[in-house]
């Protein structure tokens, strides 16, 4: 197999030049690599037809496909449509964890391989759910905010009013992908104890967590942490009930998919004093609705999904994607 035209389709993320360097790197010089910049995260992503979290238009994508065999992207909407268009086209390389932008009955029908670069955020997302962790458990927003007012709350080193430590806690990761367990080893650098929901886990990855079922994790829980793909089986996974189950104080974390969470519900339990703090990076709607009730929620962190948002990440994100062309190729 032979690729001599890859349509480089780059953002103001994972840019056109740092595909275009990780690919010359591993192919040379033979292969024509034509480049289009999608607008995001200038312009949020979102539904292209029939696929998500995508960047950019159908028609600008079809007219720069002709003659391409391989495009490597992150964002540009791969539809039925524009697969329709793509006569030569036999491999896709999607530079994120999973193909949300591409419509893969579509491509399977007309014989292209879709591939992705798992992993690609790991490491900013796990170090970016640790600090929103100690940012919630902490209270570092709302104090922060109070010493910039003018205040200066001694009062909250009262003993009703303090923040929890993470070493000794026990912490229940839901899902254990590459994410979860690197999140999983740093809390236990912290001297905490973390239970793990995953039927897909590898136990021989669990390095010391505890594998146990959802309603087990969730009752012995003093901090809970979403890690899991958002699927039809996990849509909603955690909503009133499951929140209920925590004790009474715990933290909630969020940095995989809004989708998993029932917000509504955490809200509620927020102001009843059911959840003692919550952090979230992503959110059912983004960007947040101006009459969400997050924007007032209570005991909150709240960051516009950037979890995944480092320079390493970009580049290892080309560098997966370029080592995945060569993998087609059969090089590597």
């Amino acid at each position: 197999m032979q690729l001599n035209r890859i349509l480089v389709v780059g953002d103001h993320f994972v840019t056109p030049q740092l595909l275009t360097d990780a690919l010359r790197d591993r192919l040379g010089a033979g292969v024509e690599l034509p480049e289009l910049t999608l607008p995001w995260p200038h312009t949020p992503f979102g539904p292209v037809a029939e696929v998500d979290e995508a960047s950019g238009d159908e028609d600008e994508l079809i007219a720069a496909l002709p003659g391409a065999q391989a495009v490597v992207t992150q964002m540009a909407p791969l539809t039925a449509r524009v697969l329709a268009a793509a006569e030569d086209l036999r491999l896709v390389v999607v530079c994120r964890g999973g193909p949300v932008n591409v419509n893969l009955k579509a491509a399977a029908d007309r014989g292209v391989e879709v591939r992705t670069t798992p992993g690609r955020n790991a490491v900013a997302a796990a170090e970016h759910t640790v600090a929103l962790l100690l940012a919630a458990l902490r209270r570092v927003p709302d104090t922060d905010a109070g010493v910039r007012a003018g205040q200066w709350r001694s009062d909250l080193y009262a003993l009703d009013a303090v923040g929890s430590e993470l070493a000794g806690s026990t912490v229940g990761l839901v899902g254990y992908g590459a994410i979860g367990r690197r999140v999983g080893r740093i809390l236990r650098a912290f001297d905490a104890e973390v239970l793990v929901h995953d039927p897909y886990a590898d136990p021989a990855t669990l390095d010391g967590a505890e594998s146990v079922g959802l309603d087990d994790l969730l009752r012995r829980s003093s901090v809970l942490s979403l890690h899991a793909r958002l699927t039809p089986d996990t849509t909603g996974m955690i909503g009133a009930a499951e929140l209920a189950r925590l004790p009474r104080g715990a933290v909630l974390v969020n940095t995989a998919r809004g989708g998993l969470l029932d917000y509504d519900a955490a809200v509620d339990a927020l102001q009843a004093g059911h959840l003692g703090a919550a952090a979230f990076d992503v959110f059912d709607a983004e960007p947040i609705p101006a009459d969400s009730r997050l924007r007032t929620a209570p005991r909150t962190v709240l960051t516009p999904h950037l979890a995944g948002a480092t320079r390493q990440t970009a580049e290892r994100a080309a560098t997966l994607a370029a080592d995945e062309v060569l993998a087609y190729l059969g090089r590597r």
